[in-house]
């Protein structure tokens, strides 16, 4: 089984994939850990990546696709893959497809995390992390006991320079123009399944585990 997992920033996309690879068995992939892997190791790609980067410019989508599909013929995404992060555009999700039918592989589910731009701005911009050790608060939703003070450690709590309500605004409004032409095109292949973000994260985690689930693969749901 091979999933698309779309969700705006402050979605809660990556909580949960990670909570469904655990559950699934399927192998989380993620466009931006294997971008930071590649610089790390200096990778043929890495490197060629990491030159748009420098100039500013957005890495081509045929550099992308080489990662995701080099990472997808691996022997571990053999049984299904959480994409996450990918595809971004309509080309992306093209190649996808057609790298899939070449291995024998097809896309099961896109779950398309809904969520209120009013409450991704406040999710986003509400973010406050630990310097100490790391540890994560939201001023409107799981505010630390005290005011910038770390209830784990005591360190001194710090808002990252992207999570401001201006830098929120925008991500969106970039995320929302880029991907909205994606979420149509899955919707009108019948691929869609549009959750409701919302909600508590378990009960998130359950409706896209019911989901899958249709489709004959055998989940264990979170307790």
């Amino acid at each position: 089984m091979d999933v698309i997992l779309l969700g705006a920033p402050g979605a809660g996309k990556g909580t949960q994939a990670k909570v469904l690879e655990e559950h699934s068995g399927l192998v989380h992939v993620a466009s931006g850990d294997l971008f930071r892997a590649a610089l790390r190791q200096g990778t043929e790609l890495g490197m060629l990546a990491k030159s748009y980067m420098d100039r500013g410019e957005l890495v081509p989508d045929e550099v992308v696709i080489r990662m995701i599909m080099e990472r997808i013929g691996q022997e571990d995404c053999a049984r299904g893959v959480i994409f996450d992060g990918f595809p971004r555009t309509i080309e992306q999700a093209t190649a996808l497809t057609v790298e899939l039918e070449r291995q024998g592989r097809k896309l099961h589910h896109v779950l398309y995390l809904s969520v209120p731009t009013e409450m991704l701005l406040r999710r986003i911009a509400g973010r406050q992390t630990c310097k100490t050790c790391g540890s994560t608060y939201n001023i409107y939703y799981f505010p630390s006991k005290r005011p910038d003070v770390c209830d784990e450690c005591g360190g001194r709590l710090y808002q990252r320079n992207d999570d401001t309500l201006e830098t929120a605004r925008y991500r969106l409004d970039v995320y929302f123009a880029q991907t909205m032409p994606l979420i149509e095109h899955y919707r009108k292949q019948g691929l869609l399944r549009e959750i409701d973000g919302q909600r508590e994260i378990t009960q998130v985690t359950r409706t896209m585990l019911q989901l899958m689930e249709r489709d004959g693969s055998h989940m264990q749901e979170p307790a």
